[in-house]
């Protein structure tokens, strides 16, 4: 099947799929033919996506709401944590650059781990992520996390059932040491369809600036869907707890996404100057509680 999917993957290419617009940062997909792809539409609960020009003004509104909880996190010496979890091209990446764009670096940071050294894997498990948790009055993105275990490593075999079972106990009480440290800790899983994905695969194959982004990993992936989606569903009904609940983020349109998942984080908490008028609330039909999302 593995061999299928990227013979498939190929064979789209050679045969005339284009970029409808290789200066836009989310590129539809052509067909030989001329017609977008329009795989976005799969179980979505819009039938246009969010219009670009849209986007960029609450984009730009949410940045600079963005901005001053940073100055008011950074004045009131507290702790943020971020974790962005998902299939593969589900739009973690992008939506963390969003936050990410106009944010100060020195105290604003991504957290993407490359695969565990010998000296980390002989580690207790959550040793390696603990180092890169923020001081007083900084903010980390984990451009995934922990949940490493509890879906790509139980997926492919990387871990034995011990271990992850391990984990799996372990991990609610990790984040309520967390929690509990002075830590808010907010937990988003971005939910792509099969098809979307298979898409955004496709669009890497054939635009060569983006070839970097698609792996033997991603691929064989996509053999392993029904794999991923029960892994994910185990890991939501264990891990979603009243301290750090999942927040489930419909991305397949992935402008959506991005304003919804900001618009989440900032209406957690009261900083000085919330334009309320600006953040608002979520949109209910693109983001909802992980453990309510399960099975849909």
């Amino acid at each position: 099947m593995l061999q299928d999917v990227r013979a498939y993957i190929d064979r789209l290419g050679v045969e005339g799929h284009t970029i409808g617009d290789d200066h836009d940062d989310d590129p539809v997909l052509i067909d030989p033919v001329g017609r977008a792809v329009d795989t976005w539409r799969e179980n979505y609960p819009y039938d246009e996506r969010l219009q670009r020009e849209e986007y960029d003004e609450q984009k730009y509104l949410l940045q600079v709401e963005l901005l001053k909880f940073q100055a008011w996190a950074q004045a009131r010496g507290s702790k943020h944590v971020l974790v962005f979890e998902g299939r593969d091209a589900a739009g973690k990446g992008g939506t963390i650059k969003r936050f990410m764009e106009h944010l100060n670096p020195r105290h604003a940071r991504v957290v993407a781990l490359t695969k565990p050294s010998d000296r980390e894997a002989g580690q207790w498990y959550f040793q390696r992520y603990v180092q890169h948790l923020p001081t007083a009055g900084e903010m980390a993105l984990f451009d995934r996390s922990w949940y490493n275990r509890a879906v790509v490593e139980r997926v492919m075999g990387f871990c034995s059932p011990d271990e992850y079972e391990t984990f799996m106990r372990q991990v609610p009480s990790f984040e309520a040491m967390l929690v509990e440290s002075g830590i808010t800790l907010t937990k988003y899983w971005f939910s792509v369809t099969r098809s979307e994905q298979r898409t955004r695969f496709i669009i890497r194959q054939v635009d060569p600036v983006r070839q970097w982004k698609l792996s033997p990993m991603d691929l064989e992936s996509l053999d392993r869907w029904e794999a991923y989606t029960e892994a994910k569903e185990a890991m939501i009904r264990r891990t979603d707890t009243d301290v750090a609940p999942w927040t489930t983020v419909k991305s397949n349109d992935k402008k959506r996404a991005r304003i919804n998942a900001m618009r989440h984080f900032l209406s957690r908490f009261d900083y000085d100057g919330r334009d309320a008028g600006i953040v608002g609330a979520p949109d209910p039909l693109i983001v909802r509680r992980g453990i309510d999302a399960v099975g849909d």
